[in-house]
């Protein structure tokens, strides 16, 4: 069973970054965690990074979309 919450390590891993990267994405507000605990330790939620990752997906389309790449402007159709 995989787990409901995940620390930042963990997200680094899940997404391939470095672990001051998943924490800046933290503090940033990008990505909605949790401080729990006497130490204040950071936890996604798995459902937030998932929705995160969807987010992103997202936001690179609309990119894609409105930045081509390699294609001529001609007025014409190929």
């Amino acid at each position: 069973m995989s787990s409901r919450f995940l620390t930042l390590a963990d997200v680094a891993d899940t997404l391939n970054i470095s672990a001051a990267q998943a924490y800046a994405l933290v503090r940033s507000g990008e990505l909605r965690a949790i401080k729990i605990g006497g130490r204040g330790q950071w936890r996604v939620e798995a459902a937030q990074l998932e929705a995160y990752i969807n987010s992103a997906y997202e936001q690179t389309a609309e990119f894609v979309a409105s930045h081509p790449f390699g294609r001529e402007e001609s007025g014409t159709e190929s």
